[in-house]
């Protein structure tokens, strides 16, 4: 799933996914994340930081608070280069910190990874 409120952003990413034979569901918002693992999603999780009404820390700390973080793992996917203090207490919830622009074939495979990783935890 990703997490932006940019259309282009996410429509990017989207094709990009496509093109390597993986689904992505899309989330306009904090709002919309917290709708999508309340019906079930799990898997990973690209998560913007700057997005208006409940940003990406907001939003993590809220699905940690809501137990929503099980057999989920969250990304950031971000044009900030580095963390807030918001981020503090939320760094064992963070596996990954990507910043925007990324190089296309570095973000697959790191995806790729994290897939491979809950598919594994799944298989347990």
């Amino acid at each position: 799933m990703i997490v932006d409120d940019n259309q282009y952003i996410r429509e990017s990413v989207e094709i990009l996914l496509q093109l390597n034979g993986t689904r992505l569901l899309n989330a306009s918002g904090g709002e919309e994340c917290l709708k999508h693992l309340q019906e079930g999603f799990r898997g990973v999780i690209l998560m913007d930081i700057m997005m208006p009404f409940m940003d990406g820390w907001d939003t993590i700390r809220e699905i940690v608070d809501r137990g929503l973080n099980d057999g989920n793992v969250i990304i950031m996917l971000t044009a900030m280069n580095e963390p807030t203090v918001k981020m503090d207490g939320l760094q064992e919830y963070v596996v990954d910190y990507i910043t925007k622009p990324f190089n296309p074939n570095e973000f697959i495979e790191k995806l790729k990874f994290y897939v491979s990783f809950l598919d594994g935890v799944k298989a347990h």
